[in-house]
Protein backbone atom coordinates (compact mmCIF):
# COMPACT_ATOMS: atom_id res chain seq x y z
CA UNK A 1 0.00 0.00 0.00
CA UNK A 2 1.06 3.65 -0.14
CA UNK A 3 3.69 3.95 -2.85
CA UNK A 4 4.92 7.11 -4.60
CA UNK A 5 1.96 7.90 -6.91
CA UNK A 6 -0.42 10.86 -6.77
CA UNK A 7 -2.92 8.49 -5.12
CA UNK A 8 -0.67 7.57 -2.20
CA UNK A 9 -3.02 8.76 0.56
CA UNK A 10 -6.00 6.86 -0.83
CA UNK A 11 -3.83 3.75 -1.18
CA UNK A 12 -2.79 3.98 2.47
CA UNK A 13 -6.46 4.20 3.45
CA UNK A 14 -7.31 1.19 1.26
CA UNK A 15 -4.43 -0.84 2.67
CA UNK A 16 -5.24 -0.04 6.29
CA UNK A 17 -8.91 -0.97 5.80
CA UNK A 18 -8.11 -4.23 4.00
CA UNK A 19 -5.49 -5.25 6.58
CA UNK A 20 -8.00 -4.79 9.41
CA UNK A 21 -10.66 -6.73 7.50
CA UNK A 22 -8.28 -9.61 6.74
CA UNK A 23 -7.20 -9.87 10.36
CA UNK A 24 -10.88 -10.16 11.20
CA UNK A 25 -11.05 -13.12 8.80
CA UNK A 26 -8.14 -14.85 10.55
CA UNK A 27 -5.27 -13.94 8.22
CA UNK A 28 -1.80 -12.99 9.43
CA UNK A 29 -1.19 -9.61 7.79
CA UNK A 30 1.87 -7.38 7.38
CA UNK A 31 1.33 -3.88 6.01
CA UNK A 32 4.06 -2.75 3.62
CA UNK A 33 4.41 0.88 2.49
CA UNK A 34 5.86 0.34 -0.98
CA UNK A 35 9.12 2.25 -1.41
CA UNK A 36 12.33 1.76 -3.37
CA UNK A 37 13.25 -1.06 -0.98
CA UNK A 38 10.09 -3.05 -1.85
CA UNK A 39 11.97 -5.99 -3.34
CA UNK A 40 14.20 -6.32 -0.27
CA UNK A 41 11.24 -5.95 2.09
CA UNK A 42 9.30 -8.72 0.34
CA UNK A 43 12.38 -10.94 0.21
CA UNK A 44 12.67 -10.65 3.99
CA UNK A 45 8.94 -11.19 4.59
CA UNK A 46 8.49 -14.21 2.30
CA UNK A 47 4.69 -13.73 2.15
CA UNK A 48 2.29 -16.44 0.98
CA UNK A 49 0.34 -13.88 -1.06
CA UNK A 50 0.18 -10.15 -1.81
CA UNK A 51 -3.02 -8.13 -1.60
CA UNK A 52 -2.19 -5.22 -3.89
CA UNK A 53 -3.81 -2.05 -2.50
CA UNK A 54 -1.64 0.34 -4.52
CA UNK A 55 -3.41 2.89 -6.73
CA UNK A 56 -2.07 4.94 -9.62
CA UNK A 57 1.29 4.73 -11.38
CA UNK A 58 3.76 1.96 -10.47
CA UNK A 59 1.12 0.06 -8.49
CA UNK A 60 -1.67 -0.12 -11.04
CA UNK A 61 0.12 0.07 -14.39
CA UNK A 62 1.96 -3.26 -14.55
CA UNK A 63 5.16 -2.14 -12.81
CA UNK A 64 4.71 -3.77 -9.40
CA UNK A 65 2.96 -6.69 -11.08
CA UNK A 66 6.12 -7.35 -13.11
CA UNK A 67 8.23 -7.23 -9.93
CA UNK A 68 5.95 -9.73 -8.19
CA UNK A 69 6.00 -12.04 -11.22
CA UNK A 70 9.83 -11.87 -11.23
CA UNK A 71 9.88 -12.76 -7.54
CA UNK A 72 7.33 -15.56 -7.95
CA UNK A 73 4.95 -14.06 -5.37
CA UNK A 74 1.20 -14.66 -5.87
CA UNK A 75 -0.70 -11.35 -6.02
CA UNK A 76 -4.24 -10.06 -6.40
CA UNK A 77 -5.99 -8.17 -9.18
CA UNK A 78 -4.85 -7.97 -12.80
CA UNK A 79 -1.53 -9.00 -14.30
CA UNK A 80 1.15 -7.02 -16.12
CA UNK A 81 -0.46 -6.58 -19.54
CA UNK A 82 -4.04 -5.94 -18.39
CA UNK A 83 -2.84 -3.46 -15.75
CA UNK A 84 -0.71 -1.53 -18.25
CA UNK A 85 -3.45 -1.54 -20.87
CA UNK A 86 -6.21 -0.38 -18.53
CA UNK A 87 -4.03 2.37 -17.06
CA UNK A 88 -3.37 3.84 -20.52
CA UNK A 89 -6.76 5.41 -21.21
CA UNK A 90 -6.22 5.89 -24.94
CA UNK A 91 -5.02 2.33 -25.58
CA UNK A 92 -7.77 0.82 -23.44
CA UNK A 93 -10.30 2.75 -25.53
CA UNK A 94 -8.90 1.09 -28.63
CA UNK A 95 -9.42 -2.29 -26.97
CA UNK A 96 -13.00 -1.36 -26.04
CA UNK A 97 -13.74 -0.18 -29.57
CA UNK A 98 -12.45 -3.49 -30.97
CA UNK A 99 -15.39 -5.31 -29.34
CA UNK A 100 -17.96 -2.62 -30.06
CA UNK A 101 -18.10 -0.92 -26.65
CA UNK A 102 -19.15 2.77 -26.81
CA UNK A 103 -16.49 5.33 -25.86
CA UNK A 104 -15.96 9.07 -26.25
CA UNK A 105 -13.86 10.84 -28.87
CA UNK A 106 -10.48 11.85 -27.46
CA UNK A 107 -6.98 12.89 -28.47
CA UNK A 108 -3.56 12.94 -26.83
CA UNK A 109 -2.11 16.46 -26.82
CA UNK A 110 0.79 18.29 -25.25
CA UNK A 111 0.01 20.23 -22.08
CA UNK A 112 1.56 23.30 -23.72
CA UNK A 113 -0.94 23.14 -26.61
CA UNK A 114 -3.86 22.58 -24.21
CA UNK A 115 -2.84 25.65 -22.18
CA UNK A 116 -2.47 27.74 -25.34
CA UNK A 117 -5.72 27.01 -27.19
CA UNK A 118 -8.84 24.89 -27.40
CA UNK A 119 -7.56 21.70 -29.01
CA UNK A 120 -11.16 20.42 -29.09
CA UNK A 121 -14.45 22.28 -29.24
CA UNK A 122 -15.85 22.75 -25.68
CA UNK A 123 -17.23 21.15 -23.63
CA UNK A 124 -14.34 18.77 -23.01
CA UNK A 125 -12.32 17.20 -20.19
CA UNK A 126 -8.55 17.25 -19.76
CA UNK A 127 -6.84 14.57 -17.65
CA UNK A 128 -3.60 12.61 -17.40
CA UNK A 129 -3.61 9.58 -19.68
CA UNK A 130 -2.30 7.31 -16.93
CA UNK A 131 -3.62 8.37 -13.53
CA UNK A 132 -6.88 7.56 -11.76
CA UNK A 133 -9.15 8.83 -8.98
CA UNK A 134 -9.94 12.02 -10.92
CA UNK A 135 -6.40 13.28 -10.20
CA UNK A 136 -5.66 16.37 -12.30
CA UNK A 137 -9.02 16.49 -14.13
CA UNK A 138 -10.14 19.76 -15.74
CA UNK A 139 -13.65 20.31 -17.10
CA UNK A 140 -13.90 23.00 -19.80
CA UNK A 141 -17.49 24.15 -20.12
CA UNK A 142 -19.30 25.02 -23.31
CA UNK A 143 -18.73 28.69 -24.12
CA UNK A 144 -15.50 28.86 -22.10
CA UNK A 145 -13.56 32.00 -23.05
CA UNK A 146 -10.15 30.41 -22.92
CA UNK A 147 -8.31 27.12 -22.54
CA UNK A 148 -7.80 25.56 -19.10
CA UNK A 149 -5.00 26.71 -16.84
CA UNK A 150 -3.35 23.34 -16.22
CA UNK A 151 -1.18 23.08 -13.12
CA UNK A 152 2.59 22.82 -13.54
CA UNK A 153 2.61 19.21 -12.30
CA UNK A 154 0.43 17.91 -15.14
CA UNK A 155 2.34 15.54 -17.45
CA UNK A 156 3.72 16.76 -20.78
CA UNK A 157 1.12 14.70 -22.65
CA UNK A 158 -2.54 14.67 -21.57
CA UNK A 159 -5.82 13.23 -22.80
CA UNK A 160 -8.46 15.65 -24.09
CA UNK A 161 -11.85 13.97 -24.21
CA UNK A 162 -15.30 15.09 -25.30
CA UNK A 163 -17.55 15.74 -22.29
CA UNK A 164 -20.43 13.32 -21.80
CA UNK A 165 -23.42 14.75 -19.91
CA UNK A 166 -25.62 12.60 -17.74
CA UNK A 167 -25.60 10.31 -14.73
CA UNK A 168 -22.48 8.71 -13.28
CA UNK A 169 -22.82 4.90 -13.11
CA UNK A 170 -20.36 2.15 -12.20
CA UNK A 171 -20.24 -1.66 -12.14
CA UNK A 172 -17.80 -4.00 -10.39
CA UNK A 173 -16.69 -7.31 -11.89
CA UNK A 174 -15.62 -10.01 -9.46
CA UNK A 175 -13.89 -12.90 -11.19
CA UNK A 176 -16.21 -13.76 -14.05
CA UNK A 177 -19.41 -12.02 -12.95
CA UNK A 178 -20.69 -8.46 -12.79
CA UNK A 179 -22.05 -7.56 -9.35
CA UNK A 180 -24.50 -4.68 -9.70
CA UNK A 181 -24.79 -1.03 -10.79
CA UNK A 182 -24.32 2.05 -8.58
CA UNK A 183 -25.78 5.46 -9.40
CA UNK A 184 -23.38 8.13 -8.04
CA UNK A 185 -25.09 11.36 -7.02
CA UNK A 186 -23.03 14.50 -6.48
CA UNK A 187 -23.73 18.21 -6.32
CA UNK A 188 -21.35 18.88 -9.21
CA UNK A 189 -18.34 17.10 -10.75
CA UNK A 190 -17.41 13.61 -9.45
CA UNK A 191 -13.90 14.72 -8.50
CA UNK A 192 -11.29 13.47 -6.02
CA UNK A 193 -13.09 14.96 -2.99
CA UNK A 194 -16.43 13.56 -4.10
CA UNK A 195 -14.86 10.11 -4.36
CA UNK A 196 -13.02 9.99 -1.06
CA UNK A 197 -14.39 12.49 1.45
CA UNK A 198 -17.34 11.38 3.61
CA UNK A 199 -20.48 12.99 2.25
CA UNK A 200 -18.77 13.91 -1.02
CA UNK A 201 -21.22 11.78 -2.96
CA UNK A 202 -24.30 9.62 -2.40
CA UNK A 203 -24.54 6.12 -3.83
CA UNK A 204 -27.75 4.36 -4.86
CA UNK A 205 -27.06 0.60 -4.86
CA UNK A 206 -28.53 -1.02 -6.85
CA UNK A 207 -29.16 1.88 -9.20
CA UNK A 208 -32.76 2.69 -10.04
CA UNK A 209 -32.53 2.39 -13.80
CA UNK A 210 -34.57 1.05 -16.71
CA UNK A 211 -33.82 -2.71 -16.92
CA UNK A 212 -32.23 -2.27 -20.37
CA UNK A 213 -29.68 0.26 -19.07
CA UNK A 214 -28.94 -1.75 -15.92
CA UNK A 215 -28.33 -4.88 -18.01
CA UNK A 216 -26.15 -2.98 -20.48
CA UNK A 217 -23.93 -1.70 -17.65
CA UNK A 218 -23.48 -5.26 -16.40
CA UNK A 219 -22.76 -6.54 -19.92
CA UNK A 220 -20.38 -3.73 -20.87
CA UNK A 221 -18.42 -4.03 -17.60
CA UNK A 222 -17.90 -7.76 -18.07
CA UNK A 223 -16.92 -7.32 -21.72
CA UNK A 224 -14.46 -4.55 -20.79
CA UNK A 225 -12.94 -6.75 -18.04
CA UNK A 226 -12.58 -9.59 -20.56
CA UNK A 227 -11.14 -7.66 -23.52
CA UNK A 228 -8.48 -6.04 -21.30
CA UNK A 229 -7.60 -9.45 -19.81
CA UNK A 230 -8.39 -8.37 -16.24
CA UNK A 231 -8.27 -10.78 -13.32
CA UNK A 232 -9.77 -10.62 -9.83
CA UNK A 233 -11.68 -7.38 -9.28
CA UNK A 234 -12.20 -4.50 -11.69
CA UNK A 235 -14.67 -1.60 -11.83
CA UNK A 236 -15.95 0.08 -14.97
CA UNK A 237 -17.34 3.63 -14.99
CA UNK A 238 -20.07 4.98 -17.27
CA UNK A 239 -21.96 8.12 -18.16
CA UNK A 240 -25.61 7.83 -19.14
CA UNK A 241 -27.56 10.57 -20.90
CA UNK A 242 -31.09 9.35 -20.18
CA UNK A 243 -32.55 11.57 -22.92
CA UNK A 244 -30.87 9.27 -25.47
CA UNK A 245 -31.82 5.89 -24.04
CA UNK A 246 -29.37 3.06 -24.68
CA UNK A 247 -27.43 5.26 -27.15
CA UNK A 248 -26.64 7.62 -24.26
CA UNK A 249 -24.67 5.00 -22.26
CA UNK A 250 -20.91 5.59 -22.65
CA UNK A 251 -18.04 3.60 -21.14
CA UNK A 252 -15.47 5.94 -19.58
CA UNK A 253 -12.76 3.64 -18.21
CA UNK A 254 -11.99 0.42 -16.33
CA UNK A 255 -10.13 0.50 -13.01
CA UNK A 256 -8.04 -2.58 -12.24
CA UNK A 257 -7.33 -1.44 -8.65
CA UNK A 258 -10.66 -0.04 -7.38
CA UNK A 259 -10.61 1.90 -4.12
CA UNK A 260 -11.11 -0.15 -0.96
CA UNK A 261 -11.86 2.60 1.57
CA UNK A 262 -15.01 2.87 3.67
CA UNK A 263 -16.61 5.15 1.09
CA UNK A 264 -15.50 3.08 -1.91
CA UNK A 265 -17.87 1.73 -4.50
CA UNK A 266 -16.65 -1.84 -4.91
CA UNK A 267 -17.09 -2.89 -1.24
CA UNK A 268 -20.58 -1.34 -1.33
CA UNK A 269 -21.50 -3.38 -4.37
CA UNK A 270 -20.14 -6.57 -2.84
CA UNK A 271 -22.16 -5.92 0.31
CA UNK A 272 -25.30 -5.36 -1.79
CA UNK A 273 -24.69 -8.84 -3.21
CA UNK A 274 -24.34 -10.41 0.25
CA UNK A 275 -20.54 -10.35 0.57
CA UNK A 276 -19.05 -8.58 3.60
CA UNK A 277 -15.95 -6.41 3.33
CA UNK A 278 -13.92 -9.11 5.07
CA UNK A 279 -15.22 -11.78 2.72
CA UNK A 280 -14.36 -9.61 -0.29
CA UNK A 281 -10.78 -9.09 0.93
CA UNK A 282 -10.45 -12.81 1.68
CA UNK A 283 -11.72 -13.66 -1.81
CA UNK A 284 -9.04 -11.43 -3.37
CA UNK A 285 -6.27 -13.04 -1.30
CA UNK A 286 -7.47 -16.54 -2.09
CA UNK A 287 -7.67 -15.63 -5.79
CA UNK A 288 -4.02 -14.44 -5.78
CA UNK A 289 -1.62 -16.11 -8.23
CA UNK A 290 1.30 -15.54 -10.54
CA UNK A 291 1.06 -15.55 -14.36
CA UNK A 292 -2.04 -13.37 -14.25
Amino acid sequence: MGGPSAEREVSLSSGTACAAALRGEGFEVTEVDAGRDLCAALTDLKPDAILNCLHGRWGEDGCVQGLLEWMGLPYSHSGVLASALAMDKQRSKAAFASVGLPTLDSIIASSADVRARHVMAPPYVVKPNNEGSSVGVYLVHEGANGPPKLSADMPEQVMVEAFAPGRELTTTVLGDRALTVTDILTDSWYDYDAKYKPGGSRHVVPAELPPEIFDLCMDYALRAHTVLGCRGVSRTDFRWDETRGADGLILLETNTQPGMTETSLTPEQAQACGMSFGQLCAWMVEDASCHR
